[in-house]
C-alpha cells in the first residue's frame, strides 16, 4: 500500500477522533451551563422568603455550644 494513502487514512481517523472529542466537550459545557442556571434559580427562590423577614432577624444568633 502506498505510504501517502496510509498517511491520509491515519490523518482522517485522527480528524474524526478530534471532532468526536470536540463534540463531547461542547455537550458537557452546555450541560454545565444549564446546571448553573438551575442552581442560580434555586438560590433566588430560596432567598425570596427571607426578603420578607423583619430587619435584624438572626443578627444576635449565638452558635456556641
Amino acid at each position: 500500500m502506498d505510504m501517502s494513502l496510509v498517511s491520509a487514512l491515519m490523518g482522517a481517523q485522527t480528524g474524526m477522533l478530534q471532532l468526536a472529542m470536540a463534540t463531547r466537550l461542547e455537550r458537557m459545557n452546555a450541560d454545565q451551563g444549564a446546571s448553573i442556571v438551575k442552581l442560580i434559580d434555586a438560590a433566588q427562590q430560596s432567598m425570596a422568603p427571607l426578603a420578607n423577614a423583619a430587619s435584624g432577624v438572626g443578627a444576635n444568633l449565638d452558635v456556641t455550644a
